[in-house]
C-alpha cells in the first residue's frame, strides 16, 4: 500500500509540476517577446505618462495594448499583478517530487554503487548541497562581475565553467539518471531564487517608493530594475537547458554513456544557443540586433553531432546458413531464470514496485510489452542495474518477447 500511495504522489506532483512550469515558462517567454517588440511611442500623451514602449496585439477576439514604463509609472490606477507564484509553485512542486522520488528512495535512485558507494543519507546531503552551492556561486558571480564592462560575457563564461564542473562531479557521485536531474534542479533552483531574492524584492521597493509621501530620486530605483532585468534574462537562457536535463533522465542512452556529463553539457549549451536565437529573432526583424541565425545553426549542429556520436555500432550480420545461438527462440523457462535473479526483488511476491508483479504467469503476460521496453529498449531496468543484469540476459528477454512472450 505504501508503494501504491507513493506512486500516486509521484503522479500528482509530476502533474502539478508540469502545469506550474508551463505557466512560469509561458509568462517568461511572453515578457521576453514584449521586450523585443515594444516600440517607443511618439504620441505626446504616452510620452508624458512615461511610457517607454508599447504594442498592440489581438487575441481571443479582443485587442490588447501592453505598455512599459521605465523604472515606474507615476501612478498605478488598478490592481497590480505580481508574477511570482508561477516561479514559487514550480520550485515547490519540483522539490516535493524530487523528495518523493529521489530523496525518499535515495538508496535506489541516488546511489549507484558502481559509480560511488556511499550511504544514502550522505548522498541526500550532497544532493541538497548541489542546490545550495550553485545558487551561492551563481549569485556571487553575478554580483561581482555582472555590471562591469563586458560583465555579462564574463558571467556567461564563468557560469559555463561552473555548470561543466557540476555536471562532471554529479556524474561521478550519483547514479546517471539522478545526476542529470540534479544538474537541472540546481539551475532551476537558481532561477526561482532569482525571483525570490532579487526580482520581487526589487520590484517591491520600487512600488513602496512610488506610494511613499517623500520624493525618491529616480536614480536610486534604477538599480532594482537593472538587477531584476539581469536575473530575468538569465532565467530565460536557463529555461531550455533545464527542460532538457529534466526530460533526459528518462532516456538511459544519454545518462548511461561513458561521457554522460559531456553529453549533458553539450545538449544544455545547444538549448541555450537556440534560446538566444528566439530571443533575438523579433529584434532582428525590427532591425535592432545582428542576425540571430548562427545561434540556431550552431545549436542544431551540436544536437546533430551528439546524435551521431551516441549512435550504437551496427550489429555484425550473421553468416548465411549458420544461425547463432542468440537467434534461437526463447521460452518461459529461460526467461523465468533471468527474471527470478534480476527482477523478482522489486516485482515479486514480497514487493511489487509500480504495482507490477512478474512472478505470476498472467501478470507477466500482461506486462510483457513493458518488460521488453524497460529491460531491452530503454535499458532503464533494473534501476541503476542494481541486480547486475548482463547484456546476454537482456538478449534472452528480447528473444522471449520476439517469440510471443510465452508464460507456460
Amino acid at each position: 500500500m505504501e508503494t501504491y500511495l507513493l506512486d500516486w504522489a509521484n503522479l500528482l506532483l509530476r502533474w502539478l509540476h508540469v502545469i506550474t512550469a508551463v505557466a512560469w515558462i509561458g509568462s517568461s517567454f511572453y515578457f521576453v517577446f514584449l521586450d523585443n517588440n515594444l516600440i517607443k511611442p511618439t504620441s505626446p500623451d504616452l510620452l508624458e505618462k512615461g511610457v517607454d514602449g508599447a504594442i498592440w496585439a489581438v487575441h481571443g477576439g479582443g485587442f490588447y495594448n501592453p505598455q512599459k514604463y521605465m523604472v515606474a509609472p507615476k501612478k498605478i490606477h488598478t490592481h497590480l499583478h505580481w508574477f511570482y507564484w508561477e516561479s514559487y509553485s514550480t520550485w515547490l512542486s519540483g522539490f516535493a517530487l524530487f523528495t518523493v522520488l529521489y530523496l525518499f528512495n535515495a538508496g535506489t535512485y541516488l546511489v549507484d554503487k558502481s559509480v560511488y558507494d556511499w550511504a544514502p543519507a550522505t548522498a541526500i546531503a550532497a544532493a541538497l548541497g548541489f542546490l545550495v552551492a550553485f545558487w551561492l556561486i551563481y549569485d556571487a558571480v553575478c554580483r561581482v562581475f555582472g555590471f562591469r564592462e563586458r560583465g555579462e560575457l564574463t558571467v556567461a563564461v564563468l557560469l559555463f565553467v561552473v555548470v561543466a564542473f557540476a555536471s562532471w562531479l554529479a556524474t561521478q557521485l550519483f547514479a546517471g539518471r539522478a545526476a542529470f536531474l540534479l544538474v537541472g534542479a540546481m539551475i532551476a533552483t537558481a532561477m526561482s531564487a532569482n525571483v525570490f531574492f532579487w526580482i520581487i524584492p526589487g520590484q517591491r521597493k520600487v512600488v513602496a517608493a512610488m506610494t511613499a509621501t517623500e520624493k525618491v530620486p529616480p536614480g536610486s530605483l534604477a538599480i532594482h530594475g537593472k538587477r531584476g532585468k539581469q536575473r530575468s534574462v538569465h532565467n530565460t537562457y536557463f529555461t531550455l537547458p533545464v527542460l532538457f536535463a529534466m526530460l533526459s533522465n528518462h532516456y538511459s542512452f544519454l545518462y548511461s554513456h561513458a561521457n554522460n556529463w559531456l553529453v549533458l553539457l553539450v545538449m544544455m549549451l545547444a538549448g541555450a544557443l537556440i534560446r538566444q536565437f528566439f530571443v533575438m529573432r523579433h529584434g532582428y526583424k525590427l532591425g535592432r540586433n545582428a542576425n540571430p541565425l548562427p545561434y540556431a545553426v550552431v545549436g542544431g549542429a551540436l544536437i546533430v553531432a551528439t546524435i551521431v556520436a551516441l549512435a550504437p555500432a551496427p550489429r555484425p550480420a550473421a553468416v548465411t546458413g549458420q544461425p547463432t545461438a542468440s537467434a534461437a527462440p526463447v521460452g518461459y523457462a529461460q526467461v523465468q531464470t533471468v527474471l527470478a535473479q534480476r527482477c523478482y526483488l522489486c516485482h515479486g511476491e514480497q514487493t511489487q514496485m509500480k504495482n507490477i508483479r512478474l512472478d505470476q504467469h498472467d501478470a507477466l503476460k500482461t506486462h510483457a510489452q513493458a518488460v521488453y521496453q524497460q529491460v531491452v529498449v530503454t535499458r532503464q531496468m533494473p534501476m541503476n542495474n542494481a541486480t547486475g543484469i548482463t547484456d546476454d540476459e537482456r538478449l534472452v528477454v528480447q528473444r522471449w518477447f520476439e517469440n510471443g512472450s510465452p508464460v507456460r
